[in-house]
């Protein structure tokens, strides 16, 4: 049996659900460098000093708020996996999709957990090296995919040692993942991120009218690869 929290634990945990919904405010209205300690606690009635009972650190909130929205864009891709049917590379595109739909409908989100660490903003993808992170989690969801789909129809990595070697961290941290899932997810990761972070940070308009066709493009490139394994090199 579970013991229901207490009142204080109730009024402790609505508190910093509170003091993150206003972060995320802060963020929407300037980008992570408008998160603030002081302005929290000023809009919701408090001294600075008590919401330091509650988070020890503007870095300690900025990663509790990373947290939730790698979450948030797990629970988003994995419904999408969930609605896209029973065949695992309809689920695999339909994935790829949520997660651009979702990084260009909440850039402010996206820049804090996906874009460059710096600005003092404390996220960081080096913090994602632990496989229970919110975001090692996210990117399982994806390892998980492909490994379906190696599983049904191996396809291969480039021959070498070196590249072997390279991706050892990312396939003991998640369970020794086969090399050629790993390969394979590294590679459409570079590909599909790429062209998100692009649209997202407004690096595509001298390019083209809408990015989306583009993405198409390339998700069609990768559905291509997975239905005809022999053509990934």
């Amino acid at each position: 049996m579970t013991t229901a929290p207490t009142r204080r634990e109730r009024l402790r945990t609505a508190t910093v659900t509170e003091i993150k919904e206003g972060a995320r405010r802060l963020l929407r209205a300037g980008g992570p460098p408008a998160i603030s300690l002081r302005a929290i606690a000023r809009d919701m009635g408090m001294t600075a000093p008590a919401i330091y009972r509650y988070f020890p650190s503007l870095d300690a909130l900025t990663a509790a708020l990373a947290g939730d929205l790698y979450d948030e864009v797990r629970t988003t891709v994995e419904a999408a996996r969930d609605a896209a049917g029973a065949d695992p590379l309809a689920q695999l595109l339909d994935m790829a999709r949520a997660f651009r739909r979702w990084a260009v409908t909440h850039p402010d989100e996206f820049t804090l957990i996906m874009g460059h660490p710096a600005g003092g903003t404390g996220v960081s993808e080096a913090a994602c090296v632990d496989a229970g992170h919110p975001g090692a989690r996210l990117g399982a969801t994806f390892l998980r995919q492909l490994t379906v789909l190696w599983e049904r129809a191996p396809f291969r990595a480039p021959a070498g040692e070196a590249l072997e070697r390279s991706l050892a961290p990312l396939r003991s941290r998640h369970g020794e993942v086969p090399v050629e899932v790993a390969y394979l997810f590294l590679a459409a990761w570079t590909r599909l991120y790429g062209l998100v972070a692009m649209e997202v940070f407004d690096h595509l308009g001298w390019a083209v009218t809408d990015p989306e066709p583009l993405f198409e493009a390339e998700l069609a490139s990768l559905a291509e690869q997975l239905r005809s394994p022999t053509k990934i090199p």
